[in-house]
This record gives C-alpha cells, structure tokens and sequence, in this order.
C-alpha cells in the first residue's frame, strides 16, 4: 500500500508539473507573439517600400490618383500606424489574418497551403540532418585525433561557414546542369496539370532542396556529440568498462549512447530557427513553392497581411521546437526520475 501511495502521489506530482509547464509556455507565447508582431509591424510602417507600388507593380504609370486613393481606402492604409496594428490585433483574435494583397486570398488559407509544402522539406532535411551529424559526431568521438575525426571536422567547420544558397547553386550545377539526373526547381515538373502529377515526380524535386538544408545543418549537431561523447570517454565508469574488455560499438551502447542521445535530440529541436532560416534561401534558389518564398515575396511586394501572418507562424513554430526541447529532458532525462526513487 505505501508503494501504491508513493507512486500515485509521483504520477500526480508530474502530471501537476507537466500542467504547469504548459501553461508556462502558453503565456510565454503569447507574450512573445505580441512583441514580436508589433516589433515586425513597426519596421513594416519604417521599410521605405511603398506598399502601393509594391501592388500595382509595373502599372503605375497608369494608375490616377483617384484609383491610387481607393487602393488606400481599401486597405486601410491612410489610417494611423496605431489604429492600423489595433485593427489587425482584434482580427486576429477572432482568428482572422486578414487578406493577402498579392494572392487575394486568405492569409491563413496561403500559408496552410504553403506550410504544406515546407513541412515535407523541412522535415525531411531535419530527420536527416539530424542522423547523418549525430552518427558523424559518434564517429569523430570514438575515433579521435585519427583521419576520421579530422575528416569529420574539416567537413562540419567547412560547411558551417558556407552559405545556404551557394550550396543551393553549387548541387543545381552538379546535379542539374552537369549530370542532369535532377530538376533545377520547383515542387512539380512544369507544364503539366496537378492530376498528372506522380509520388516520385515530387520526391525528385524535393530531393535538391532536401539534400542543400541537410549538408548545412549537420555541423552544429556533429560537433556537439563529438564534445559530449569525448567527455564521456573521460569518466571514470567508462575507463572501468574499458579495463573490463569493452571496445567499439558495446561500450558505446552500454556506457555512451544515453549520455549523448539527449543533448543531441535537445540541439536538434532547438534548431528549428536555423532550419526555417536555411529554407527561406533554399526555396528562393529552387524556386520551390513553400513558407519561405511566400515570406519573401510578401516583404518585397508590401503584403502586410501575409508578411505579419508568416512572422507569427514562424514564431509559433520556432518557439514550438524549444518546447520540445525542454519537453525531451522531462520525459527522457533519467534525472528526472530521481524523486521516484527517493
């Protein structure tokens, strides 16, 4: 009976603190997405890009002053910067985004359509990346000062300082011009109706962009498990294990993996910031109709509505692999079990 009641009071301790934290991380996100919205919509209201021109585009000339007036008014952008930022903040409270100026479309029907597209991308490259730097990064550790670890090194610290886009155009040429095996861009081969469309006609397109995002992205992973796992490789219960016959991979499973996997896992949620970053380039280079294009075009062209939309949804989704991040050590991390036991 008294383990019974230590283990019910243990699952009530969680659950309280696991209620706790979500509503820690709710108001954090709110909070944050209030600052981070009227930070965006006052360097929007201070960009020197008209949004009228912006719109009309090459048709300027043409447009009189009387029509350039009722753009104006339908958009609302006679009124002051306060009132305006007042307007879209009471919109979206009713869950309203408000209307994209360049596709004339709701701003969250654009942005559910081209998450869709990003989320292939971006979690393909994520799965891998995260793979290939942490093997990669097992691999230098268990192997260190030999040429794998330099090999290893020189790889991470090379491609942690290249660009995102010159590794873009570096593969289009490669693979596209040189070898011709894959597409230059886009998410679908062109000139053909979307019922046409097949499985692979997607996946070869995607696999250029995939392929730049997961090249970049390793290093940060890699290096960090070749320093966690060389420190491990320092203690003393691993040295005993050593003294014992343990070599290669046992050791590492026994003595290494739970000690590296964490951090890892940890630095990779956390890395949603770089991974939505490395997109945006990404998707401008190959044309690949996601998130980050439409981020792009919105700030060239003053879409407002679309623009402030894919800020918040960035945010909410940056924001959502830090919560994951901290998530992992509370379900994983055998520290946290500790009480239990007590």
């Amino acid at each position: 009976m008294e383990i019974i009641k230590q283990d019910s009071t243990f699952l009530t301790n969680r659950l309280r603190g696991f209620l706790l934290f979500l509503i820690r991380k709710g108001l954090g996100l709110i909070f944050l997405l209030i600052a981070v919205s009227a930070i965006s919509f006052t360097l929007v209201h201070l960009s020197p890009i008209d949004p009228i021109q912006a719109y009309v585009g090459a048709d300027m000339m043409r447009v009189s002053a009387e029509q350039r007036e009722a753009i104006v008014q339908y958009w609302g952008l006679n009124d002051p910067p306060l009132m305006r930022y007042w307007h879209w903040l009471s919109a979206l409270a009713s869950g309203d985004l408000g209307t994209s100026m360049i596709y004339r479309r709701p701003v969250l029907e654009v942005i559910s359509e081209r998450f869709a597209s990003s989320l292939a991308l971006m979690g393909a490259a994520w799965l891998l990346s995260g793979l290939i730097g942490f093997v990669s990064g097992v691999l230098a550790a268990m192997n260190r000062n030999t040429w794998i670890d330099k090999l290893v090194r020189w790889y991470c610290y090379t491609l942690s300082s290249t660009p995102t886009f010159w590794v873009g155009l570096l593969f289009i040429l490669v693979f596209a011009v040189w070898l011709g095996i894959l597409p230059v861009g886009l998410a679908v081969p062109a000139g053909i109706t979307s019922d046409q469309v097949q499985l692979m006609d997607r996946v070869k397109h995607l696999l250029l962009p995939t392929l730049t995002l997961s090249v970049t992205g390793v290093a940060a992973i890699a290096l960090h498990t070749r320093e966690k796992l060389i420190d491990v490789k320092d203690k003393d219960y691993w040295l005993f294990a050593r003294a014992r016959g343990e070599r290669g991979f046992t050791i590492f499973w026994r003595h290494g993996l739970r000690n590296v996997a964490l951090p890892a896992l940890t630095l990779q949620f956390a890395s949603f910031s770089e991974l939505f970053g490395g997109a945006v380039l990404a998707e401008q280079v190959f044309s690949y109709p996601g998130l980050g294009q439409a981020a792009v075009e919105a700030g060239l062209r003053g879409d407002i509505p679309l623009l402030m939309g894919v800020v918040l949804f960035s945010t909410i989704f940056v924001y959502s692999g830090n919560a994951m991040a901290d998530l992992s050590y509370r379900f994983i991390d055998p520290r946290m079990k500790e009480g239990r036991r007590s």
